[in-house]
């Protein structure tokens, strides 16, 4: 048996010249250092904006003053809304701050806002401030402070609970031209992108959705508008037409029942606890009235 010599497996000359050099220590410390802080940033951006992360009392504080963050307010406020409803006698410190923000600018604030102080009628303040939210430029901060007032006892806001139930329909604000626009059926959340809107000299415009839920029709792209003509029409979505059967099934009156009506039917975009909420309402209604 002949033996290889070891030098036909060394790499030629002509090889070894041409090999690219490895990377150095630093220049690995420096790939693995880009690596993670490429997987750290995701992580730090949700860290800093999901609700769930537990705030100090100092934090609470400190976040329902952050006017250049109305995120930190509306984390701040969810979790004073879990306070109260876990029965910390704590919450109470921050009462006044829950009253002074709605009348806040950001609309999701105020949004949040009517729904936390929904959450405890003893409250100071709460009833007076819920009241004057029903006069909110926003749908939404009015149907959230019209839901909190029935936990009062409070009827007043009977017409803004069944606006809940309807579609959004979405007009043009001037002359113009559809550039873009979403696919009826889709799921939007509220404000939305639903269309672009080309002016006559040129500016495009973003037409968003006042509520969540989903595109029932929307104008095509090259579609040409005319001001106050309808855009869009949105369905709202299943959780707040839910919210509003709920309270419909304890201050809803007979002729409401033509609204909850559609709800009752078995269609797809309908969900199930929807659907037989709707019955109950109507029953509820019904059993009140007499009839």
């Amino acid at each position: 048996m002949v033996k290889t010599p070891l030098a036909t497996f060394a790499t030629p000359p002509s090889e070894a010249d041409n090999r690219k050099p490895g990377m150095s220590r630093n220049q690995k410390l420096l790939f693995f250092l880009t690596a993670w802080l490429i997987c750290l940033m995701p992580f730090l951006f949700w860290w800093n904006t999901w609700f769930g992360r537990k705030l100090s009392d100092q934090q609470l504080t400190e976040y329902l003053h952050d006017t250049k963050k109305p995120r930190h307010i509306q984390q701040a406020l969810v979790q004073v809304g879990e306070r109260i409803t876990h029965g910390d006698a704590s919450a109470t410190r921050w009462y006044p701050d829950l009253v002074r923000l709605a009348t806040d600018p950001v609309e999701e604030v105020r949004n949040t806002d009517a729904w936390v102080m929904g959450q405890d009628t003893s409250g100071a303040g709460f009833h007076q401030a819920l009241l004057k939210m029903l006069a909110d430029p926003s749908q939404m901060v009015r149907g959230n402070a019209a839901l909190s007032l029935v936990r009062f006892g409070d009827a007043s806001g009977h017409s803004q609970i069944l606006a809940l139930l309807q579609p959004a329909h979405i007009t043009s604000p001037q002359l113009g031209r559809i550039v873009d626009s979403d696919r009826p059926g889709t799921s939007i959340h509220q404000g939305g992108l639903i269309a672009k809107l080309e002016d006559q000299k040129g500016s495009v415009e973003e037409i968003r959705s006042p509520i969540p839920g989903r595109i029932r029709s929307v104008m095509g792209t090259g579609a040409n508008v005319a001001a106050g003509a309808e855009i869009a029409v949105i369905d709202p979505a299943n959780d707040q037409v839910w919210e509003a059967l709920r309270a419909l099934y304890l201050i809803g009156q007979p002729d409401d029942i033509a609204a909850i009506r559609p709800y009752e039917r078995d269609l797809p975009d309908i969900s199930n606890d929807v659907r037989h909420q709707a019955l109950e309402t109507e029953q509820a209604i019904r059993k009140r009235s007499g009839s």
